[in-house]
């Protein structure tokens, strides 16, 4: 017998005009009539919820596609080899050469994090990496680019120790390294913390996999854990909008992780995939069942019938519109032959993994839901999943950006003596954006799995991919947001170009982008100026130096109230290194050594931590980007694995930053000469630079290949004693370096 008050496809029919809760959705009237319009009757309230989380602006991208579409004009290819996957996968996937392939993605969780700190935190670590795992990749390593308010806020203190242990609590329980990331505090994330969640996979080209249902009489299957309500419109629906001063107040929307499901379903993905399973598969995050089913079935044949009432359920009280809205956690869809899904069925149990055949792959082109024998959906799946509303958004230069660039740092009292420029080091050391990290990145287990060559505090991360070649991989992420909103169409190139380096450092070539793109409310002309400049930035710097992007994350209305945060486009850039046991550290190894200064030293202050701490100032313009140089300055790294002893680039805080980092992680001091105005020497924060230590056997060896590509060279010291000094300015003792640099974090959150 039918359920009379179940609002079914036939009911829709027969009652037209019923009001309906869309704008309590996060509809617009005008989307609202354009569903309508689609289907040629009012929405049931099943299918409501579905385009309500699949046209929000965190799944259709609605407000920033018509500027991502640049992305596509990028090369298709590596400076290795062949992208084997890119934009519209759940990740990009690269040919690393050897038979292997390497997938990488970085995402947010942002607002989740903001309400319920460990739970977003832990759920983004979860949700980045089944999009790993749906790629057919064993996921190897995490990264967690973070950033927070002032660090004596009351709401960073109860953001950050939640945040910081949902990262490390998930990614250990995983067995995931964690080889990278930043913790950057501004006041703009006051409110907004942005939390970014990187993950890398590994597959050898065969195990490829994408997310699309084909075959009519295929089976659907939802595997993982039980469907329960939380995250009922949760990152869908808390990642469309800007948070009222008053706090946090949606609690109920954050997704519950549990790690230990989420192992259990890595492993049994992995053994499924080696026996040939699988047709199609989807991970379950954003928009849940809703996406999963509209998704695999528009990238397929285009058809697909579910039954909803056969999904398991942790809440049984739950009603055919929660279900397709809920975004619990550790779920995975696959499509499977009908021959296979015993096959199937035996390695989930095998596992400990619930698994359910839902439904089955149709020729119909529309994808049917019923609930208990009554259809609750029927709509064409790609007006669900990619036919969502585009909004050409107005987009402005903003009145006060001519004043803000105007109002340059290089005008701001600067130390003179050598005991101003000793004391001016201290503070910057002790600094939130400078101090050591290591209250948080101990938090996290770096070296699990045995193959992390590189992590925290080096440049970048390093994965050994083949233990008998020692095949590996770097990846960093980066981004100095006082950079971009002095000019986000060069803040992002800057983000690029860091990311770039520090992959370069290490020894690799870079390869590849993937980006999260963090900026305030669409709706505010020149908060889409300055995302539009940023794209614009980021696709011209991948043209020039001829690496693609391959995916990535837009989350916007990142502001409270008025205050938007600063543009926070993260970059992340992953290289190749054909034998990791020659990567170059970023530590010095050895008293006795030749110093060097690699790439141009200018007076570029503008948005320089010095301005930031020491005079609170934020204006002019950021530092020249000279892509030339960074691709010369990379090549040049990468030639000269085996000569250099160490690489460290030069970025926030300049070379007094690069130098007390190189020097403090083996103890080992240094004494160093420089030309012209020793303070802009220390502190600029010029791109295209690195400093790099040799044997004196090796000092002609470096200089020649410096010669070869074109980087200026400079002779700078020698490394060696208990001391940093400034010839003719300073020297400071490295215990009391470390003292300044290693106290402010621990003693924040004693």
């Amino acid at each position: 017998m039918a359920n009379t008050h179940l609002d079914t496809v036939a009911v829709a029919d027969d009652d037209p005009d019923r009001a309906q809760p869309w704008a309590d959705l996060g509809l617009k009237a005008d989307e609202y009539e354009k569903i309508r319009e689609i289907l040629g009757r009012r929405p049931t309230s099943s299918e409501l919820a579905m385009y309500s989380v699949m046209w929000s602006e965190h799944c259709s991208y609605k407000s920033s596609k018509v500027h991502l579409k640049q992305f596509s004009e990028l090369p298709q290819s590596t400076p290795r080899g062949a992208m084997l996957a890119g934009i519209g996968e759940n990740a990009g996937v690269l040919d690393i050469g050897q038979g292997y392939a390497v997938t990488f993605k970085v995402e947010s969780h942002n607002h989740p994090s903001y309400v319920e700190p460990y739970q977003g935190a832990a759920t983004g670590i979860g949700g980045i990496v089944r999009d790993i795992l749906a790629m057919g990749a064993r996921p190897v390593a995490v990264m967690d680019p973070l950033r927070f308010g002032p660090l004596d806020a009351d709401d960073t203190h109860r953001v950050l120790p939640g945040i910081v242990a949902g990262v490390g609590g998930y990614g250990n329980c995983l067995g995931l390294p964690n080889i990278g990331g930043e913790a950057v505090f501004d006041e703009t994330y006051a409110g907004n913390p942005l939390v970014n969640a990187l993950c890398v996979g590994v597959l050898k080209h065969e195990d490829l996999h994408l997310a699309k249902a084909s075959g009519a009489g295929n089976q659907v299957i939802l595997y993982g854990a039980r469907t329960g309500g939380d995250g009922i419109g949760g990152v869908s629906i808390l990642a469309s909008e800007t948070f009222e001063d008053s706090g946090p107040a949606k609690r109920p929307a954050v997704q519950v992780g549990d790690p230990f499901m989420e192992k259990l379903l890595i492993e049994c993905t992995l053994e499924i995939f080696a026996a040939g399973l699988v047709a199609g598969i989807q991970d379950l995050g954003g928009a849940g069942l809703s996406c999963a089913t509209s998704e695999l079935a528009s990238a397929g044949d285009g058809g697909m019938r579910v039954h909803l009432d056969k999904v398991p359920l942790r809440d049984s009280t739950l009603s055919p519109e929660e279900i397709l809205m809920s975004e619990s956690q550790e779920r995975m869809m696959a499509v499977v032959e009908p021959a296979d899904v015993e096959a199937f069925l035996a390695i989930c149990a095998k596992w400990d993994v619930e698994a359910s055949v839902i439904g089955e792959v149709t020729d119909t082109g529309r994808l049917e839901i019923d609930w208990h024998g009554d259809r609750v959906v029927d709509v064409p799946p790609r007006s669900v999943a990619h036919d969502g509303p585009t909004y050409h958004r107005p987009f402005a230069r903003p009145d006060w950006q001519d004043a803000l660039q105007a109002d340059g740092a290089e005008k701001l009292a600067r130390p003179v003596t050598g005991d101003e420029l000793k004391d001016t080091l201290l503070r910057l050391v002790a600094s939130p954006n400078l101090c050591d990290k290591s209250w948080i990145t101990d938090q996290y287990d770096r070296y699990v799995r045995g193959n992390t060559v590189l992590a925290q505090p080096n440049d970048s991360g390093m994965i050994r991919v083949d233990e008998e070649t020692n095949l590996g991989v770097a990846v960093s992420t980066d981004c100095n947001g006082r950079f971009a909103k002095l000019d986000p169409y060069v803040g992002a190139q800057l983000a690029l170009a860091e990311s770039y380096r520090n992959v370069a450092t290490g020894g690799a070539t870079p390869l590849a982008v993937s980006d999260c793109l963090n900026f305030g409310s669409p709706e505010d002309p020149s908060v889409m100026w300055q995302f539009a400049e940023a794209c614009r930035g980021l696709k011209d710097a991948c043209l020039e130096l001829g690496i693609p992007v391959t995916g990535g994350n837009v989350s916007l209305y990142n502001q409270t109230g008025e205050t938007a945060i600063l543009p926070t486009p993260v970059v992340a850039v992953l290289g190749v290194i054909d034998d990791v046991t020659t990567r170059t550290p970023s530590a010095f190894v050895a008293a006795g050594e030749r110093i060097f200064l690699l790439g141009e030293t200018r007076e570029e202050l503008s948005g320089s931590e010095w301005a930031h701490v020491v005079h609170g100032h934020l204006g002019g313009l950021p530092p020249r980007v000279d892509l030339a140089a960074e691709r010369s300055l990379a090549e040049l790294l990468a030639e000269g694995v085996g000569v250099l002893t160490s690489a460290h680039d030069v970025s926030d805080g300049g070379v007094a930053q690069t130098l007390v980092e190189s020097a403090l992680q083996n103890d080992i001091g240094a004494s160093v000469e420089l030309s012209g105005d020793a303070f802009v020497g220390l502190f600029a924060e010029s791109a295209a630079r690195a400093v790099v230590t040799v044997a004196d056997a090796d000092a002609d060896a470096l200089i020649a290949l410096a010669e070869k590509h074109g980087v200026p060279v400079t002779p700078i010291g020698r490394t060696g004693g208990a001391d940093l000094s400034v010839e003719g300015q300073f020297s400071v003792p490295l215990a009391e370096v470390r003292e300044a640099w290693s106290a402010t974090l621990p003693n924040a959150f004693a």
